[in-house]
């Protein structure tokens, strides 16, 4: 059972600097690191250390970079500067996890003919350059192949497990993790448009659907990360997540959606919804969240994407509002010890249902909260190269965040990691 956040869930929301205290003890380590050369302490000596990679996993979608990656024009429907490398500098210097996409009916529109070496293609690119990369979906009765309507559901059941085979094995050492069904509390309930996915989860029911792509994905992969993904934060979703675990299904990790076109949750409804999900015992990932630099969605909207129109641009007083929630939406997701990542659902303005959702404008200049994020990520929670004096044993001691970190020393590097929190101890020979 995760350990439960500090914070009254009777009304009081608290501030991000009543947060700090937690992120610290949750993220970081007090660490002692012994030096070594030719296995003897190197004593009273000048090192550096410096980090090189967080442990959380700061994602952001990298749809907007697989023309970039494959070396193609940019994407004919979006801004130049949106998939430039201009732009794709400034996700990489913030962001070490990529979520790429896999949704079925533009994967393989016709059948047989998957995209499979464009998106790996992009999927070697991020994790060239140091990132985790996850796929998202493998199951999702929105944005299916249309060819399903045309088969029994029994063959629409196999072509769900097969596709999912083959996706997990192929994708298997660049991609080991994956959404593997998507918002499947609605999923047999879904009725904006007939699709097939929907058909076979209203004959098969929740559970068994669950069941079916998770054992498909985890024969093809055995040592991926597994997510069950949703946008409902209902009492449904846990009702289904209960049903699946009880019924003998691994679960490796949660995903929680949090669309934020209506405004932002604040704090305390943010960690009482992470406190609901983390009675599992199961690692949360925060999967899908936007906060909007314009006008606010109206409150009556249902289905956020019901409300799509001509322009929805981004304002100076909304820029500034997105910069201070984005910074205690972070800090909120970092005070608790159950969320281990967080993927931001596009980087630039006028992705997802044309809201200025992004951190970077639609011209490729960055807002506030760029900068805002930036400055969490890779300064406030960051050590950079940092000249320090070993003991007569040795030793250096620091504090740090979770991650990867090299010690150098006369032109030699070493690389150690610190994973858990609380005291540690590393060593390293130079």
């Amino acid at each position: 059972m995760s350990s439960r956040s500090a914070f009254d869930p009777s009304g009081f929301d608290p501030s991000s600097s009543d947060l700090d205290p937690l992120i610290r003890k949750h993220r970081t380590a007090d660490a002692t690191l012994t030096v070594t050369a030719q296995g003897a302490p190197l004593a009273g000596q000048e090192v550096v250390v410096a980090q090189r990679r967080h442990k959380f996993l700061f994602g952001c979608i990298g749809v907007d970079f697989i023309p970039l990656a494959n070396g193609e024009p940019p994407a004919p429907d979006q801004p130049a500067a949106t998939g430039s490398q201009e732009v794709a500098d400034l996700w990489l210097d913030v962001f070490n996890f990529a979520t790429l996409p896999f949704y079925w009916r533009w994967f393989e529109p016709e059948r047989g003919r998957p995209d499979t070496e464009r998106i790996l293609t992009a999927a070697r690119w991020f994790a060239d350059r140091g990132c985790v990369v996850k796929g998202h979906p493998l199951a999702w009765h929105t944005e299916t192949a249309d060819w399903l309507m045309d088969l029994p559901n029994a063959e629409i059941a196999k072509a769900q497990a097969d596709r999912i085979r083959r996706e997990v094995t192929e994708f298997a050492g660049v991609i080991d993790m994956w959404d593997v069904v998507n918002e499947v509390v609605i999923m047999p309930i879904f009725d904006k448009y007939d699709n097939g996915i929907t058909r076979i989860c209203r004959e098969m029911g929740r559970i068994p659907m669950v069941r079916m792509v998770f054992d498909a994905a985890r024969e093809a992969n055995p040592h991926a990360t597994l997510l069950l993904n949703d946008f409902d934060m209902s009492a449904a979703y846990e009702c289904l997540i209960e049903g699946v675990l009880e019924a003998g299904v691994q679960i490796d990790v949660l995903g929680l959606q949090s669309h934020m076109h209506q405004g932002y949750w604040g704090e305390a409804k943010t960690l009482a919804t992470i406190d609901r999900f983390a009675r599992y015992g199961l690692p949360i990932h925060f999967t899908e969240t936007t906060i909007v630099s314009g006008h606010i969605m109206p409150e009556e909207i249902v289905d956020l994407n019901d409300y799509q129109i001509p322009e929805w641009p981004t304002t100076p007083e909304g820029e500034a509002r997105q910069a201070d929630e984005v910074v205690r939406h972070y800090k909120t997701l970092l005070s608790h010890p159950s969320v281990e990542a967080m993927t931001y659902w596009g980087l630039s303005d006028g992705g997802w249902l044309g809201a200025p959702g992004g951190f970077v404008r639609v011209d490729g200049t960055p807002k506030p909260s760029y900068e805002a994020l930036r400055s969490l990520v890779k300064d406030e929670w960051w050590l950079p190269p940092t000249t320090m004096v070993t003991d007569d044993d040795g030793r250096v001691r620091f504090t740090g965040f979770l991650g990867e970190y090299e010690v150098s020393a006369a032109e030699r590097t070493a690389v150690f990691s610190l994973d858990e929190p609380g005291t540690g101890t590393a060593e390293v020979n130079l």
